[in-house]
């Protein structure tokens, strides 16, 4: 048996189909009552067939004060090629819960099923299916949500997990979701391609970061699909109309200075300002790379971010 896709520290898929990960140190539910850092958390369960969790931040003030002020919902999804990453990351813990802290807000970070076991569309499909959970069943049956503005609710998500939100919110404005308005979408360094290589990825020295990209895409897009697949090529996603597009939510696209995916992450704000969506935001760290959120959770730029985060968030 060997070893057929690798992404070193990570991921390892084997050519009997077997996947191997590596998690990094994680943060367990175990450990929520230790919390000491102005939020709490907890591990939920939304689809236990499939199974789709989540893990809930909710920073230390009452989300229902004495003027019943609720507070504004992210729903995150969390990056990783869509073949691994977890909510449960220390890195991604500790950025969500400091983020629920620095813009008051209930951060629901879902875990949705991961590729090559699960191949897209399911990520979209178990991301969306977080939306219904908590329009449907969420406010009646999880009191942590009880204090959350479903008028006032922003999607959220780095890398793949911001290619996923773009996807997710096209799905609800064509079929709607009943008692949730999406205000906003936070995109994080967003992971998209096509069969057509820009100029970056042509350029020498780019062999490296090319490969990589290709192979997670190999393992995530379904079998006999290529990088137009619409899930990959945002181009591709046709299917709104021009009302459609201008009624899209505002979206501030956050990119790295260093990042290799920067150049797909401009592409993507400028088209959706070609689409003529209403309010469209890009915002560049520089000097920073790829998810430097999660592997730096408290540095500077981590705090900049966050902050640039909240002032969107309370701009809606």
């Amino acid at each position: 048996m060997s070893v057929v896709a690798e992404a070193p520290g990570f991921l390892q898929v084997f050519s009997d189909g077997s996947v191997k990960r590596f998690a990094p140190d994680i943060v367990s539910a175990s450990e929520q009552e230790q919390s000491s850092n102005g939020y709490k958390f907890k591990d939920v369960v939304i689809d236990p067939s499939k199974p789709i969790t989540a893990r809930i931040f909710l920073p230390d003030v009452s989300p229902r004060s004495s003027t019943n002020k609720l507070l504004p919902l992210i729903v995150y999804f969390h990056g990783g090629g869509f073949c691994f990453g977890s909510t449960t990351w220390h890195g991604y813990h500790h950025f969500l819960g400091d983020l629920s802290v620095a813009s008051q807000s209930i951060v629901v970070s879902v875990d949705y099923r991961l590729a090559p076991e699960y191949r897209l569309p399911i990520a979209y499909e178990d991301c969306y299916s977080s939306l219904e959970w908590i329009s449907q069943q969420a406010i009646s049956t999880e009191p942590w949500l009880a204090g959350a503005d479903l008028s006032w609710v922003f999607l959220s998500g780095d890398s793949a997990g911001g290619n996923i939100v773009h996807n997710v919110a096209v799905k609800a404005i064509t079929d709607g979701i009943s008692n949730v308005k999406v205000r906003g979408l936070l995109i994080i360094h967003p992971y998209f391609g096509s069969e057509k290589r820009t100029e970056q990825e042509m350029a020498e020295g780019s062999e490296g970061h090319v490969a990589s990209n290709d192979m997670f895409w190999g393992l995530s897009i379904p079998q006999g699909s290529n990088r137009d697949y619409l899930g990959c090529n945002f181009e591709k996603n046709a299917e709104l109309s021009a009302t459609q597009w201008y009624e899209f939510p505002a979206v501030m696209v956050n990119v790295a200075g260093l990042d290799f995916l920067k150049e797909r992450g401009v592409m993507y704000a400028e088209f959706l300002q070609k689409k003529q969506v209403r309010e469209v935001k890009l915002v560049e760290a520089e000097g920073e790379s790829h998810a430097f959120y999660v592997f730096h959770p408290e540095s500077e730029a981590t705090r900049l971010l966050q902050k640039q985060m909240n002032e969107f968030i309370k701009s809606y």
